[in-house]
């Protein structure tokens, strides 16, 4: 919807007086007042007063009777010239134009676990292979790189909602276990007892992620094992699990992307844990930009059901 600026009436755009300099050669330098109007949709009266109205403004006569109707002044012809481009900067200004993709130029940056940078970042080149994503791990400072426009936004899980963000979910998972695909537990019933006595690997927690209310409940997440081994990312992981007896308890659409790529089997825990949400969070600053909304759409599609990197 186009607004308008805190303007006089009779400047903003669209309004008679603008409509009459920006097509002078449709009003009254060619053509009588009441042929003039209609044109533009105004009456005879009405295109006397604009022009009235505009002769105030700018000091000078604008148009003045000539032997042929009427011919414009130095002034009015300077205005005439530099009036339509002024106009569209203006429209432009108040305007919510539509955005597609390819308009997309700048950088993005998003503060998320490497583990969803695989699952989101392939999806969001298919749909969008203009948009440059700069990935950040999350810590201390992404609500306030939110808040300053450092961090566009943010995927994990937010501790509340803090005054001024918001977030909305992307999708919800469960956790799943990974063994090489040919663990001597895989071989056996697959108990309790069985997964307690795993050893487990974890992926640690940024050390500067300590007390951050937006995290990845990835590291938080209670192992029977209570002294894993303890890795900074999770493929790192996945390839000691991969040759060695370890286990490795990651989100379901990770371990498929990992299984697909290293000699690994995914099974469900003998247990139940709580699912794993993943939420997209950004400040309110942006909450009505329309390239931001449009860059929360193609995360947002990018992980509805249905959706596939091929």
């Amino acid at each position: 919807m186009i607004g308008k600026l805190n303007l006089p009436a009779h400047l903003q755009p669209g309004s008679t007086p603008t409509i009459l300099v920006a097509n002078p050669v449709k009003s009254f330098a060619t053509e009588p007042v009441t042929h003039a109007g209609q044109h533009v949709g105004k009456s005879q009266p009405a295109m006397s007063r604009a022009l009235d109205a505009l002769r105030g403004v700018f000091n000078d006569d604008l148009l003045v009777r000539a032997s042929s109707g009427y011919v414009l002044t130095p002034e009015g012809q300077r205005l005439a010239e530099l009036l339509p481009s002024a106009l569209n900067m203006i429209r432009r200004m108040v305007t919510n134009d539509s955005f597609t993709a390819k308009e997309w130029r700048s950088k993005t940056t998003v503060a998320m676990p490497d583990h969803q940078t695989m699952i989101l970042l392939p999806r969001l080149m298919q749909r969008a292979p203009h948009l440059e994503i700069v990935p950040q791990s999350l810590s201390k400072s992404v609500l306030r790189g939110l808040e300053q426009g450092d961090v566009d936004l943010a995927v994990g899980q937010l501790d509340g909602v803090p005054p001024g963000y918001l977030r909305r979910s992307l999708y919800t998972d469960q956790f799943v276990s990974l063994l090489r695909h040919d663990h001597p537990a895989l071989a056996r019933a697959w108990t309790i007892e069985s997964f307690m006595a795993l050893r487990h690997t974890a992926v640690s927690s940024n050390s500067n992620n300590q007390g951050s209310r937006i995290y990845d409940e990835l590291p938080e997440l209670q192992l029977p094992d209570h002294n894993p081994m303890r890795l900074s990312h999770v493929l790192t992981a996945a390839m000691v699990v991969a040759t060695t007896d370890l286990a490795l308890m990651v989100p379901r659409r990770a371990a498929n992307l990992i299984s697909a790529m290293l000699p690994l089997t995914a099974v469900d825990p003998p247990l139940d844990l709580k699912p794993y949400e993943v939420m997209l969070i950004w400040h309110e600053r942006c909450h009505h930009d329309p390239k931001h909304k449009w860059l929360r759409g193609q995360f947002a599609a990018a992980v509805a059901p249905g959706a596939h990197c091929e």
